[in-house]
C-alpha cells in the first residue's frame, strides 16, 4: 500500500496557495483578487507568497 505525504499533492490533486480557503471547484468559494500583491502575483522582485504568484486566491463567497 503506498501512501502520499500530506504536503505533497497527488497527481488527482490541486496544489493549493498559502492563501486559498478552498480548492477551486468547491461550491461556495470562489476566485479573488490576492490581498497581499492587488493581482500582480508579485511583491516587489518576487513571486507573491500568498497567491504563489497567480494574483489570485480561492476564498469562501457569500458568507460561505
Amino acid at each position: 500500500m503506498t501512501s502520499t505525504p500530506k504536503d505533497q499533492a497527488g497527481s488527482d490533486q490541486t496544489k493549493l496557495n498559502p492563501g486559498d480557503q478552498a480548492e477551486p471547484g468547491t461550491p461556495g468559494a470562489g476566485e479573488n483578487v490576492c490581498p497581499e500583491c492587488k493581482s500582480s502575483g508579485r511583491i516587489g522582485a518576487a513571486a507573491c507568497q500568498t497567491c504563489g504568484g497567480t494574483g489570485t486566491i480561492i476564498e469562501g463567497i457569500g458568507g460561505a
